[in-house]
């Protein structure tokens, strides 16, 4: 079992950034899979990004495309999302999630956050 924690969310301005940090602990983290996903207010959680346990290969989704970069420091068994030119439509509770494989789906993700809320304003 994996054991995650978000940080570094917060209130921000349109057009601002912040930087999300995904602190793992617990067996082989170093191989597992990372996600961010997100859940804006009364709405579904969906997928944001994915980065591979070597980080060799990530996936967006389109709406972040461009302005966000998942990125990983296996040394710290820590992964971020670097997230640029926020938008109002991007306020949601953002979680990481870790698993062996390597997907876009939250229902394949075994470990999960507790979540960090992130506030754009206009």
């Amino acid at each position: 079992q994996v054991q995650l924690v978000e940080s570094g969310g917060g209130l921000v301005q349109a057009g601002g950034s912040l930087r999300l940090s995904c602190a793992a602990s617990g067996r082989t983290v170093n191989t597992y899979t990372v996600g961010w996903f997100r859940q804006p207010p009364g709405k579904e959680r969906e997928f944001v990004a994915v980065i591979s346990a070597s980080a060799g290969t990530s996936t967006y989704a389109d709406s972040v495309k461009g302005r966000f970069t998942i990125s990983r420091d296996n040394a710290k068994n820590t992964a971020y999302l670097q997230m640029n030119s926020l938008k109002p439509e991007d306020t949601a509770v953002y979680y990481c999630a870790a698993d062996p494989g390597y997907s876009v789906k939250a229902a394949s993700y075994r470990s999960w956050g507790q979540g960090t809320q992130v506030t754009v304003s206009s």
